[in-house]
């Protein structure tokens, strides 16, 4: 058998795949030609594959994608194509559920205000503070200005691996949770509840926080339009670490202008970088991220972790962890 790798790794990388490979040969290409070449005969390939790339191979039977995202990975001859094909899913849950729990505590506390105005008054404003001398069981202007997070319920759009870790995390929070997914038939844990896609308006008007987990498909992509963020209460935040594809942009600047959702949060965007000029940028309720959600110093060793572990289960014939169906893109 032979694995062919395309774009080239480095050597300490190689050594290990070819560890992990046992007899089965590997082949690390530098240049596109040289992975034409070996294609005929390569029983799996790591990397880029192009067109090209598989029109030449006779005899493919697995692709390992070097990416969890596959929207500019998947092609129709390789939809088509009998090939196993498997993702790097699962990598970024923790991290970028860690992000999105700092999202909503920046909206609930309003950190990203005070940050922001740099003045000493709470956010409600300076006569608030008057209330407080009012007694107990008096809600003032500066309790309203902030939430109480564990009120809050939390909606989740696309219960996969990343989904799923944020809906533990808003559950530790003692946050109640709603979560809808097309393919999860069993919540991730206790006190989530899950429902199937056709239910989704119905998550919208009852969370607080709305977090979009879901991976660019032909169905979701430009899901959040105007009509379905109406569906929102006035008082909520849409969060985004999904796919910028899923939120029509023009749609969110009118919806928040227009005061029917609170605020929003953005790691992702229809176009990145996200324009210097855009609208969005001075907007005070509204927290943008470069696409930094899946960023930590743990990635690249689990990468690395998910590439071996499934070239050793090739190799020895065992089923391939992060199988991808290729006709939904996930």
């Amino acid at each position: 058998m032979k694995l062919v790798v395309w774009p080239s790794i480095d050597a300490a990388r190689l050594e290990k795949v070819r560890v992990a490979a046992r007899e089965m040969r590997v082949v690390n290409c530098a240049e596109p030609a040289d992975a034409a070449r070996e294609m005929p005969d390569c029983d799996g390939f790591f990397g880029k594959m192009t067109p090209e790339l598989l029109a030449a191979a006779s005899q493919l039977r697995w692709i390992q994608s070097p990416t969890a995202s596959l929207e500019h990975y998947l092609f129709p001859a390789l939809i088509e194509h009998p090939c196993t094909l498997t993702n790097m899913r699962g990598l970024f849950s923790d991290v970028i559920a860690d992000q999105v729990m700092g999202y909503v505590l920046c909206f609930a506390r309003n950190l990203h205000l005070y940050v922001r105005r740099r003045r000493w008054e709470p956010c409600g404003g300076e006569g608030s503070r008057v209330a407080f001398a009012q007694g107990p069981g008096v809600v003032n202007d500066i309790d309203r200005a902030h939430l109480h997070v564990s009120d809050c319920t939390l909606g989740v759009v696309g219960c996969g691996e990343i989904g799923a870790e944020v809906a533990r995390r808003a559950s530790a929070f003692s946050m109640p949770v709603l979560a809808v997914d097309p393919v999860r038939t069993a919540p991730p844990c206790e006190g989530v509840a899950l429902w199937g896609m056709n239910r989704v308006g119905e998550l919208l008007s009852q969370s607080r926080f709305v977090v979009i987990c879901a991976p660019h498909t032909p169905e979701t992509e430009r899901m959040f339009n105007r009509a379905l963020i109406a569906k929102m209460q006035r008082n909520a935040f849409l969060i985004n670490i999904g796919r910028g594809a899923i939120v029509v942009l023009d749609d969110l600047v009118a919806a928040l202008n227009a005061g029917e959702i609170a605020g929003a949060a953005l790691d992702v965007f229809e176009t990145e970088p996200l324009p210097e000029g855009h609208p969005l940028w001075a907007m005070e309720n509204v927290i943008l991220t470069p696409h930094v959600a899946g960023f930590s110093p743990r990635i690249s060793e689990r990468h690395l972790a998910v590439l071996l572990e499934n070239v050793k289960r090739f190799a020895r014939g065992e089923p391939l962890m992060n199988v991808v169906d290729k006709r939904r893109w996930f």
